[in-house]
């Protein structure tokens, strides 16, 4: 008899415990030895996709000596947490709300807050340099990173500190709404603040010894991060209005030299990556990079790393269930039903194996050959950010990929809950009951 694919997929397939179980995390104990892995998700919403994220995280820190949580999130707000879960000499004291902007449910909710609460209990065991630190790799806190950079030049240098607050000062118009920057400078023919937000990097750049023996090498790095997300957002804004697919590139080359930074600054670090299977999936596995010239953190991962092997990317998946999403920016999350998947997809046919929760291992030398083979033919694959539009699902969050290039591996959970959100309505609001540090006051 000829087997389905569903059928041969099943038969290598390894069924997983429960995310709660000790033994969940021990499946993917072969990822270990690689210095970067990139765990993603099918959504921004999806309980099970955190939850076992943080369960494999918690296990190559423990096992296999990790010490980068980097994350699909904004420096200066993974800065606050790495503060917290690291116990830096000089972190604030004074809690400050985290990630209070749309999406919130994105990071704000009780799975995060659940593995931040572990990995500090966790490092308080350890010497302050062998903490595992939580750093941010996205580039959309243009403001906040502007006056990270001025406040810690108050500190250290208030001469350049003026400079900085009148470079700076070109983008204050646009900082309530930094995407109606790219317009402005669509209409003037060029980008009026770019000059100046690369003066400000240089110069904390060519200062940076005399900076550092100010204060201290970590501050420094804090200030030069900020530095660099502020030209690179520029950068994003500007191109943003006129071409998405040069935007795209600009964030995800972002977030790759934010990473590759944090590992050169830790020589021999081990990073685990946390953002949605289009960052962290090879973009030329997919029709992002034929149909819309597209690349990918994941690819920018393996290009670097490829000679060493040493990256490793795991996607997740899901047939159907529920997700935190809103329907449209800006709007408040909602708990939406996931349609179950098409019958032309990669999902279906993880769905038809009737195995509630598996991990498929698609490295070639660890897996059968006829599976690999049979999955190479390009299939449609969903992906759901912080929008959920059910109704034009194929258009909107359906592309073509080839799964065996596209990761390393699929973790697959047959049916899904929505993430535990702080927050409903997007993005004034109270804070939630029950809310602790370092995500409330």
């Amino acid at each position: 008899m000829v087997q389905t694919l569903s059928e041969v997929v099943k038969s290598v397939a390894q069924k997983l415990p429960d995310i709660e179980s000790n033994s969940f995390s021990a499946y993917f104990d072969s990822f270990g030895q690689s210095r970067v892995v990139l765990i993603g998700d099918a959504s921004h919403g999806t309980s099970e996709f955190y939850r076992a994220r943080a369960a494999i995280t918690k296990r190559l820190i423990q096992e296999n000596g990790f010490s980068i949580v980097a994350i699909e999130g904004d420096w200066p707000d993974c800065r606050v947490i790495d503060s917290y879960v690291r116990q830096h000499p000089s972190a604030k004291t004074t809690p400050i709300s985290v990630f209070k902007h749309f999406p919130e449910w994105m990071w704000r909710d009780e799975e995060v807050q659940s593995f931040v609460d572990w990995l500090q209990v966790h490092n308080a065991q350890l010497p302050q340099e062998k903490r595992a630190g939580f750093f941010g790799l996205d580039l959309y806190s243009m403001a906040s990173s502007i006056r990270a950079v001025i406040d810690y030049l108050d500190r250290v240098d208030p001469e350049t500190a003026k400079v900085a607050r009148k470079r700076y000062g070109c983008l204050e118009p646009w900082l309530e709404d930094p995407a109606s920057y790219g317009q402005a400078a669509f209409s003037k023919g060029y980008a009026p603040c770019e000059s100046g937000v690369i003066k400000i990097l240089k110069e904390l750049l060519t200062k940076r010894l005399a900076l550092m023996s100010a204060e201290n090498a970590d501050t420094y790095l804090d200030a030069e991060m900020n530095a660099r997300l502020v030209r690179d957002s520029e950068q994003y804004y500007h191109a943003m209005y006129y071409d998405d697919s040069v935007s795209w590139n600009l964030r995800d080359t972002h977030m790759f030299a934010t990473l590759t930074r944090l590992l050169k600054m830790q020589p021999g670090a081990k990073a685990v990556v946390w953002a949605h299977n289009s960052h962290l999936g090879d973009a030329g596995a997919t029709a992002m990079a034929p149909s819309r010239d597209e690349l990918s953190l994941g690819q920018l991962c393996r290009q670097k790393f490829f000679d060493l092997g040493e990256v490793s990317i795991i996607g997740c998946g899901t047939h159907d269930g529920e997700v935190a999403a809103a329907d449209e920016w800006d709007e408040p999350m909602q708990i939406m039903c996931v349609n179950p998947s098409r019958e032309d997809s990669y999902e279906r046919i993880m769905h038809d194996t009737g195995i509630p929760s598996f991990l498929l291992d698609l490295r070639g030398e660890r897996q059968k050959k006829e599976v690999i083979e049979a999955l190479m033919k390009p299939r449609l694959e969903r992906f759901i950010g912080v929008i959920y539009c059910p109704a034009t699902e194929r258009y909107s969050h359906y592309m073509e990929a080839v799964l065996p290039q596209q990761f390393d591996a699929l973790l697959w959970f047959d049916r899904t809950t929505a993430v535990k959100a702080f927050e409903v309505a997007q993005p004034k609001e109270a804070l939630a009951r029950g809310e602790t540090y370092p995500f409330g006051l």
